[in-house]
């Protein structure tokens, strides 16, 4: 049965190489339409885990903003009933109750902001979590492809958005829109006619806001794809800085960042501008708003068609009503943010992931190592195969190596065979199980790895030894380490074991690095062991040493060995020479050089290049 790649899409550039060699920082593929009520919905589901939580938010909300009313309503009584008329114990009754009802407004503003900070900082937790599952999840193709700070971005500066919109805005929200509601019914309560006049500011504010609004929204969202853009771009230099040195490129990184700040700057000014025009709008429609309501009050009160506490009264509401809906149009802008945020989150947790376990999948506690491909085919882009039926036949415990120009087609059939990437077309069994029929789990939990660039953790020698096997004590660790002979470099470091590295290792030499990557294959082990490259970074001494180790970490283990100096793997007991793709020859190293093909050559031409 043939294996059968998902269909690549055909705007995706090609993997530059495999095993998770760092691809180049391209832009995403074209992003889906913008839909502001699906993400909300989407936002609203890692809420509603904390139902009774909301609802006391909400109660809180309503005390507050029911207090808040209260008081232009105590203050007209005071005015009209007690200040007008002399009654001093009454106004000194009606102050306190004032004092009271505002000291009541701001213990529950500060209980609903408590009770909704930690609901947020939950809730983004949890969709923190999400995000990280799924990029765990995600093939080496997507990583290919995509800005790695872009996806940075989207863990940061999105998320933070919208746990910021979540803290500072809902509560606003909810408060402006009973206040208003509020506000409105006081109103008619004091004076229908007044009321009406009051309130036409308030159709006119909205008409504004959603103006806005939909102009805006785009706006936050290609800000934050800059956003991202640069961020990578910076991800970038950083890590490659040693490189940007070398060649005296530091001009060149200047001129990327300034293009790519330039983009941001032109992006954020345009959605600022914009978004801050809102502002004053709002002020000149509530100015106007109190402008009609100071002017047909005093004609009112002149023709004794209200009282002065009546329009003290409205006034004060009119001051109120301005103030929701000043933070409504403002947070217009800041939840536009958040949508656009939320959008670019939802996207990634969107993408399907390319390697999955097939529904029928067998778990394989023990593989035995009999590897068979058969008739394999595989390329990173649509019509460019990289390999081209490929055949051949390995058996439990035998050790092959791979040879062949940079190029040929080594490292893909490593990544194939760990699955990093699914076939074109043929079949690759493991035991006689087709490879994506396996649990991934269990295929690459008995795969040992040792890469040419290997990787290393912020963390201690000693974790990053154990993260082969999580389960090793400190003393199994410490044996791995002595049969890859890192011991004695480790034990001449600050702390020994616990030395804590510098990011991807970079206080230590590159084959100090190596070291370190083959205990961890050691101590993993595996059931198949894979070596791309394994020695290129240690000197001839070390070279040596590791030699021996690897040989009997090689006994009773199937072995895929790749090199450049043929003279390492001289005792496979089969080579696969490699060009364009094929496999143009295969043998032992005898029979390989008895031909005076290929890999004659390829041996030759080393040897005269060490004379």
């Amino acid at each position: 049965m043939s294996q059968h790649k998902p269909e690549q899409k055909q705007n995706q550039p090609p993997s530059p190489g495999p095993f998770g060699r760092r691809g180049p920082m391209m832009p995403s593929v074209e992003e889906k339409a913008n839909d502001a009520k699906g993400t909300l919905r989407r936002l609203w589901t890692y809420f509603r885990h904390y139902n009774w939580a909301l609802l006391a938010v909400v109660f809180f909300v309503i005390v507050s903003s029911g207090l808040d009313l209260m008081g232009p309503y105590l203050l007209s009584r005071a005015i009209d009933g007690y200040m007008l008329t002399g009654d001093i114990p009454g106004l000194l009754r009606i102050s306190i109750i004032m004092l009271v009802v505002y000291v009541g407004a701001s213990v529950a503003l500060w209980l609903q902001a408590y009770i909704i900070i930690g609901i947020s900082q939950r809730a983004v937790s949890d969709l923190r979590i999400d995000l990280f599952t799924k990029l765990q999840s995600m093939s080496l193709r997507y990583f290919d492809t995509h800005l790695h700070g872009d996806l940075m971005s989207r863990f940061t500066n999105d998320v933070d958005m919208i746990s910021n919109v979540i803290s500072d805005s809902i509560i606003q929200l909810i408060s402006s829109a009973l206040t208003i509601v509020g506000v409105a019914v006081m109103m008619f309560v004091l004076n229908v006619r007044l009321a009406i006049v009051s309130l036409v500011a308030i159709p006119l504010a909205i008409f504004v806001s959603q103006f806005i609004a939909k102009r805006t929204r785009r706006g936050f969202r290609e800000q934050q794809e800059k956003m991202g853009n640069l961020n990578g771009m910076i991800e970038e230099t950083i890590t490659g800085q040693r490189v940007v040195k070398a060649y005296g490129r530091e001009y060149k990184a200047l001129e990327q960042f300034d293009v790519a700040n330039r983009e941001l700057q032109r992006s954020s000014t345009y959605v600022q501008i914009f978004a801050g025009v809102i502002g004053p709008l709002m002020n000149l429609v509530n100015n106007f708003s109190f402008a009609i309501v100071a002017g047909v009050g005093g004609w009112m009160a002149v023709m004794n068609m209200a009282t002065v506490g009546t329009i003290a009264a409205f006034i004060n509401y009119a001051r109120q009503i301005a103030r929701p809906l000043n933070q409504i149009a403002m947070l217009y802008s800041s939840i536009q943010s958040a949508i656009a945020g939320a959008e670019r989150i939802f996207q990634v947790m969107d993408e399907d992931p390319e390697i999955v376990d097939d529904l029928q999948a067998v778990a394989m506690e023990q593989i035995q190592g009999d590897v068979h491909f058969s008739d394999v085919s595989f390329g990173y882009e649509v019509e460019k195969p990289v390999l081209k039926r490929v055949d051949m036949h390995v058996e439990p415990g035998q050790t092959v190596a791979l040879v062949g120009p940079t190029g040929a087609g080594k490292t893909t059939i490593i990544s194939l065979l760990t699955r990093f990437y699914d076939i074109d077309s043929g079949a690759i069994t493991i035991d006689g199980n087709e490879i994506d029929k396996i649990k991934l789990d269990d295929l690459r939990r008995q795969l040992g790895i040792v890469l040419q660039d290997n990787f290393l953790f912020s963390t201690t020698v000693m974790e990053n030894i154990r993260y082969g096997r999580l389960s090793a004590s400190d003393a199994e660790v410490i044996q791995a380490a002595e049969w890859a002979h890192a011991d004695q470099f480790i034990l001449r470091l600050p702390k020994g074991y616990d030395t804590v590295l510098s990011e991807r290792g970079s206080n230590l030499s590159q084959g100090q690095r190596q070291l370190l990557a083959i205990a961890r294959a050691i101590l993993a082990d595996p059931s198949i062991l894979i070596l791309d490259e394994a020695t290129s970074s240690v000197d001839t001494r070390t070279e040596v040493d590791i030699q021996r180790a690897m040989v009997r970490l090689m006994e009773g283990r199937t072995s895929f060995v790749i090199a450049h100096r043929l003279s390492t793997i001289r005792n496979a007991d089969k080579i696969l020479v490699i060009n364009d793709g094929e496999v143009i020859e295969q043998g032992d190293h005898k029979s390989l050089m008895a031909q005076k093909g290929f890999y004659h050559n390829l041996l030759m031409q080393q040897y005269a290049g060490l004379n």
